[in-house]
């Protein structure tokens, strides 16, 4: 997903992003704010993970939601 897009439906998405990686608090959906290397920094934090790890899982999910969501 475009960092852009991202960034525009972060109100709608920011939900199932919460399901995804549900070791993510509320506090942290807001310092992301719709920011997508904030995301993957903030699942590498939380899940003690690599970067390339993080930035792949994020791609896989971003492809699947775009997937689900596309008309």
């Amino acid at each position: 997903m475009d960092s852009n897009v991202f960034k525009g439906k972060w109100k709608q998405i920011k939900g199932e992003t919460q399901k995804q990686w549900g070791k993510l608090t509320n506090d942290d959906m807001d310092v992301i704010d719709g920011e997508r290397e904030k995301l993957i920094g903030k699942i590498q934090e939380r899940y003690g993970y690599e970067k390339d790890r993080a930035e792949k899982e994020y791609h896989e999910w971003s492809s699947s939601y775009d997937s689900k969501t596309t008309v």
